[in-house]
């Protein structure tokens, strides 16, 4: 009997070829069998600690979208381009570390970068605790205090470009959906818990934003470091991210993905803001902004999971066609003042939004998949795609992100040129229309190799 039950672990541990510093030598998702026995619970194990790792990281990056509505009572006084600017350039930043933490997976490793990025968040919190409630700093100061918040925007690159070496093909969409949703929805969770938070006892705290996340953030490194692992697959030079540059793909989901993801994190920042300023409801905004960011997180994994189904690119021409025509709605709603049909159409924009980061994600490892089998689908040849799809991950995460810092941007220089946003909605209606005939065009015009394959 001992023998018999013992059996499996041996198995187990053997294929896994466990090596020190919790490095696994061999990894094989594609292999049904391995993956039964031993890879999805190894895999499911690192995902659930990604998620954590990652909510946090997104909860810091995303603190000032709330924390400047209430600035205002701390002795800080800003127009409404200011605080769109402290909300802009935290996305800003968490775009341009998605580079280099994207290379940061095959130089350190997944599980050792986890560690060291949730550390780095410590960072941004204090520094919020601190300059809240030291308003003789300048607006100045605050903004590149405020920019440390991208420490936790770089999370993502790295998180999702780790996980995708876990899972098989068949299962990166929902994988890498709820991989996404988790840190995405932490946006959700701080403007709901943060209104909460600052209030606590009856008086206004808005230190307690950025202290109520440094414990959170240690309690994420050390669980990274207990439960996670790394690849050596993963552990790769960095010349696949290079290589992945050279794909015209890697540039136009690029494109797409500012239509998705930075609509959805350039919104989720300035909603707030634009709800207090546009409509003068600040106890909306403080109140039920979270649901916006809410409603898009949760429908990135369906997203993911559709795609699997019908193929990325239907579902995300889809998005785009509800894009616009939420983009539309708010532009009607500004225009009549009227606040509620604003919020219904800002909760479709999110919804949109959701689904077609879903839907995006899960085109870049097909088209990459695509590519390797066109080149003849020698198992080295398609270890070379995988890599330089989860390069392209990164790649694409980095330039999506931008749309987080030019969203708040554009509704910044349509308010203080014009007096309103209805300039940034209308460019924001052509623009999804564009994204739309370019993904046709890219990936489901008859007869082009991509479409046959179904990406």
């Amino acid at each position: 009997m001992t023998t018999t039950s013992e059996q499996p672990t041996v198995i187990e541990e053997e294929s896994l070829d466990r090596r020190p510093g919790r490095w696994i030598g061999h990894w094989a998702p594609e292999d049904p069998a391995f993956w039964q026995r031993t890879g999805r619970g190894v895999a499911r194990r690192n995902l659930i600690w990604s998620i954590f790792a990652e909510h946090i990281g997104f909860s810091v990056w995303l603190l000032w979208s709330i924390v400047v509505v209430r600035l205002g009572d701390s002795g800080w006084q800003l127009t409404t381009s200011q605080a769109l600017w402290l909300t802009a350039v935290p996305s800003g930043v968490g775009a341009l570390l998605r580079l280099p933490y994207t290379f940061a997976v095959p130089v350190f490793g997944g599980r050792n970068w986890t560690v060291i990025s949730a550390l780095l968040l410590i960072v941004p919190c204090a520094g919020l605790a601190w300059a809240v409630e030291h308003p003789e700093i300048g607006f100045v100061s605050l903004l590149l205090i405020a920019a440390t918040a991208g420490f936790g925007g770089g999370n993502f690159a790295s998180s999702m470009a780790n996980i995708s070496f876990f899972y098989p093909e068949r299962e990166k969409g929902w994988a890498l959906g709820l991989n996404a949703a988790g840190g995405n929805i932490g946006v959700a969770v701080v403007q709901f818990v943060v209104p909460q938070v600052i209030v606590l006892g009856g008086g206004l705290a808005l230190a307690r934003a950025g202290l109520m996340y440094i414990p959170l953030a240690v309690i994420a490194a050390v669980c990274a470091y207990l439960f996670m692992d790394n690849l050596v697959e993963a552990k790769a030079d960095v010349r696949p991210v290079w290589s992945s540059l050279r794909h015209r793909d890697t540039w136009i989901m690029s494109l797409l993905y500012i239509g998705t993801f930075g609509s959805f994190i350039g919104y989720s920042a300035a909603f707030p803001t634009l709800l207090n300023s546009v409509f003068g409801r600040p106890d909306v905004a403080l109140a039920w902004a979270f649901l916006g960011a809410g409603v898009g997180s949760l429908c990135r994994p369906f997203g993911g999971r559709l795609s699997d189904v019908v193929g990325g690119a239907r579902v995300t021409v889809a998005s785009f066609v509800l894009m616009a025509v939420g983009a539309l709605g708010a532009l009607w709603s500004v225009e009549q003042r009227n606040m509620g049909l604003f919020f219904v159409a800002f909760l479709l924009l999110f919804v949109a939004t959701g689904v077609g980061n879903g839907s995006t994600y899960r085109m870049i490892s097909r088209i990459f998949q695509i590519k390797g089998e066109e080149r003849g689908g020698a198992p080295e040849v398609m270890l070379a795609m995988r890599r330089q799809a989860a390069g392209a991950l990164g790649i694409i995460s980095a330039v999506g992100a931008f749309g987080g810092f030019l969203v708040p941007i554009c509704y910044a220089w349509a308010r203080s040129t014009y007096g309103g946003i209805q300039p940034a909605l209308r460019f924001y209606v052509g623009f999804f229309l564009v994204l739309l005939v370019v993904t046709w065009a890219a990936y489901l015009r008859p007869g082009s190799r991509m479409a046959r394959a179904g990406v």
